[in-house]
């Protein structure tokens, strides 16, 4: 049997899930049936884009839903054990690229909640996993899209 994803995540980062799957039941769900409803009257189905176009809204919706249903379910919150001699998973990590010293602040989190605009990268990703393990004041070679880079860690909270 084949093992089961887990999703790592924060507390905040599962509330927000449990919300959006609320609205998605609750709310998006209707407005999707009322959609289908009203673009039946249109009449003829085989030709009715707006028809077809809720029917897509639907699915997307019910797809979404089962989506966040897996990633509730199998959910593992990351907790603060307060150490910040090692960098771990829910971390922030200040770097500075070497050698001009540009500072980037990065919070490492689950994917289910990575981010990169907000500064949430995910424990999945190249960067992530550089850094995981390493401590103040280590030079670390990080992958990215544009190639390697050095960076040394300044701090970790």
């Amino acid at each position: 049997m084949a093992e089961t994803k887990k999703y790592y995540m924060t507390q905040d980062g599962l509330t927000k899930l449990e919300e959006e799957l609320d609205y998605l039941k609750t709310t998006r769900r209707q407005e999707v049936v009322e959609r289908i409803k009203v673009a039946r009257d249109f009449g003829d189905l085989s030709e009715n884009s707006e028809y077809d176009a809720a029917k897509d809204d639907q699915a997307f919706v019910e797809g979404r839903i089962v989506q966040i249903e897996n990633m509730i379910r199998n959910s593992v919150i990351i907790e603060d054990n307060g150490d910040t001699n090692e960098v771990n998973l829910g971390n922030s990590v200040t770097f500075k690229e070497l050698p001009d010293g540009d500072e980037e602040i990065y919070t490492i989190v689950g994917s289910a909640e990575s981010d990169p605009l907000e500064g949430k990268i995910s424990n999945d990703s190249p960067m992530a996993k550089s850094l995981l393990g390493r401590r103040v004041g280590e030079q670390v070679t990080v992958s990215t899209p544009g190639g390697d880079m050095e960076v040394e860690i300044v701090n970790i909270q």
